[in-house]
């Protein structure tokens, strides 16, 4: 089961990455009617909730700036974004790296029960498949968002 979800990470964030590749940076910070958000935030807050769930990030990981948090987690929006803000670039070549140590968690991780039920799920195994199912369902809103903004 354990190959299966690291192949499924590689093959949506393989399709997330080639979806944002495409899309310049006018495109990515343009706010379609009717949406909170950009594909600017959508690419960071992927990358932020995904740090989360995968490496518990802020506390266990120190990967991405502290301030992702404020700037990409959950609630948050780009009309509110002060100070410096990654592109949309750099957060790519973030994700990028991410698959990489995503690659490298131990199956036996999978198993471990979380301390706490988190929305629930109970294992890291049921958090990592929450993280790929959060992933393709900003990957479908890139889609809408993208065909607004084109």
């Amino acid at each position: 089961m354990s190959e299966l979800l690291f192949k499924q990470f590689e093959l949506t964030r393989g399709l997330f990455l080639k979806n944002i590749e495409a899309i310049t940076p006018e495109q990515a910070s343009v706010q379609p009617e009717g949406f909170n958000n950009n594909i600017h935030w959508q690419i960071g807050h992927v990358l932020t909730v995904t740090e989360q769930f995968m490496m518990g990030f802020p506390k266990k990981s120190n990967h991405l700036p502290a301030n992702y948090i404020e700037l990409f987690g959950k609630g948050t929006r780009p009309s509110e974004w002060t100070g410096d803000v990654s592109s949309a670039e750099v957060l790519s070549d973030q994700l990028k790296a991410q698959l990489g140590r995503i690659k490298e968690v131990p199956a036996s991780m999978l198993d471990e029960k979380l301390k706490k039920p988190f929305l629930g799920l109970e294992t890291f195994g049921e958090l990592a498949n929450m993280a790929l199912f959060h992933e393709a369902y900003h990957l479908g809103q890139i889609h809408a968002m993208k065909k607004l903004v084109k």
